[in-house]
């Protein structure tokens, strides 16, 4: 169970980066259609980078994190059910954010950083699912001494 926990926080993580380029190419490709003549307004159709960053933005990256919550009740990782609570609250807040940007634009600066913020604890709880190392064994006291 924790190879689980450790592959769906590191899809958390990738997803965020995947959310990145998926906005990147939504925007040059509005800037470039733009450039071709097109007008956008409230009519126009989304383009491909769009309909991606909603569909993962809204759909995969919170079904992971929710299964990354389930699982985390059994993978028997230290701090895991903690780690895996922080990625589904910043997924949450990260949807209320796009939700409120949209009504007021300068709050998207902050749906950016809490990307970073998701990115990093998804990680963390990944890298938390590594298994440890077992404790060296300790030096008997004559061999201390040498």
């Amino acid at each position: 169970m924790k190879s689980v926990y450790r592959a769906l926080a590191g899809l958390v993580a990738i997803g965020v980066v995947v959310q990145a380029m998926t906005i990147a190419l939504a925007w040059f490709t509005a800037i470039k259609d733009m450039d071709d003549g097109l007008v956008i307004d409230k009519n126009t159709d989304l383009n491909f980078g769009h309909v991606a960053h909603g569909w993962i933005g809204m759909m995969a990256i919170p079904v992971i994190a929710l299964l990354l919550l389930i699982v985390s009740f059994f993978a028997k990782v230290q701090g895991g059910v903690r780690w895996a609570l922080y990625v589904v609250g910043l997924v949450a807040l990260q949807i209320a954010l796009a939700f409120v940007s949209f009504g007021t634009p300068i709050v998207g600066t902050l749906h950016g950083l809490n990307a970073f913020a998701l990115a990093g604890v998804a990680s963390m709880a990944a890298r938390r699912a590594v298994a440890t190392p077992a404790p060296a064994a300790a030096e008997s006291p004559a061999e201390a001494a040498r």
